[in-house]
């Protein structure tokens, strides 16, 4: 029989959640009809030009990292509160619960079985090596050094190679430096660190968000722009619920995060961007998400310039086809 997904139900692994902030503190339940107690939690203000709250259950609750910027942690206990069996808590900090706006959160479990992994370490300083829990290869790493300002988010994508990567908090483009990741790729066990301080620096904390790909829930790879509207065509195998785009072969926009629940219908998009604090923006015309992978929809440098090289993240809402051979529909 063929293997046509490894999870038929994403719901228990990953949950796009919106809710209106109220300015005082309250407990946000997913909607999902699977319950689903959040290990990471990524919170965007919609509506203000506010910082996005980035939150897991190593660091624990009040402990807020924010994607635009190169800070480290704060900790507030007015942020996130709590994580819950099927959601999370809220107090009265304006990036996770400001009065009358509107706010997405993106939401992860934790667990080898939907390839994603939570890894916290102290620096060294030296060429080494972090063991994780996959028991498959990741294929993205994010890393934040959360001990010390000034320190990028850097990121680790397969289709790069081990002697480049990323930076999550800026619009630049793919960088060559085997400090990152000591030219050496990931394994089922373990990645490795070169001597950047973004990454390893001495007697410092960070913790790295680890992610290895799952037939019909997850896939990171990397595309080519056309540069028109009958854009180009990325398959994943499932219909997503949440994508992540990034030119590499140019500085441009940012990282572009979409989802299935800000938009009713393709052809409307509203974008929010990683690596910066403003308030959502809609495009027409911007990005389908379809049965079995998203297309892009326009002439556009953040993601579909033509002849530019992005790289992506993506995560189902549903697979494609599930393990009893049914089919899902587009939106």
């Amino acid at each position: 029989m063929a293997v046509y997904t490894q999870i038929d139900n994403p719901e228990l692994y990953m949950q796009v959640k919106l809710y209106t902030g109220d300015g005082s503190t309250q407990s946000i339940t997913l909607d999902g009809d699977e319950d689903m107690q959040p290990d990471f939690v990524w919170i965007k203000n919609r509506t203000s030009a506010e910082g996005s709250g980035v939150f897991d259950v190593v660091r624990d609750v009040t402990k807020m990292l924010c994607s635009q910027n190169a800070d480290g942690e704060d900790t507030d206990a007015n942020s996130l509160t709590a994580f819950g069996s099927d959601g999370f808590s809220v107090g009265t900090n304006l990036r996770v619960n400001q009065d009358t706006n509107n706010i997405v959160a993106w939401n992860w479990k934790e667990t080898a079985d939907a390839g994603f992994d939570i890894v916290s370490y102290t620096g060294d300083g030296s060429n080494r090596t972090i063991s994780h829990s996959l028991s498959a290869v990741p294929e993205v790493i994010i890393i934040k050094c959360i001990s010390a300002d000034a320190r990028s988010w850097t990121s680790y994508h397969a289709p790069l190679g081990n002697g480049k990567h990323m930076t999550l908090n800026e619009t630049d483009a793919e960088a060559t430096a085997s400090t990152s990741w000591n030219d050496t790729t990931p394994t089922t066990s373990v990645f490795s660190l070169g001597t950047s301080n973004n990454v390893n620096d001495n007697t410092e904390t960070h913790i790295a968000y680890c992610f290895a790909p799952k037939q019909g829930f997850s896939k990171f790879g990397s595309y080519t722009g056309n540069g028109n509207a009958d854009g180009a065509f990325v398959y994943t195998g499932f219909r997503p619920a949440w994508v992540m785009i990034k030119q590499t072969s140019a500085s441009g926009e940012g990282w572009h995060m979409l989802d299935n629940k800000r938009s009713g219908v393709n052809g409307d998009m509203e974008r929010l961007l990683a690596n910066s604090n403003n308030a959502e923006t809609s495009y027409a015309g911007y990005l389908d998400l379809l049965s079995n992978g998203f297309k892009t929809r326009i002439n556009d440098s953040g993601v579909n310039t033509s002849g530019g090289t992005y790289i992506y993240m993506a995560f189902a809402e549903a697979p494609f086809v599930n393990s009893n051979g049914v089919p899902c529909n587009a939106r």
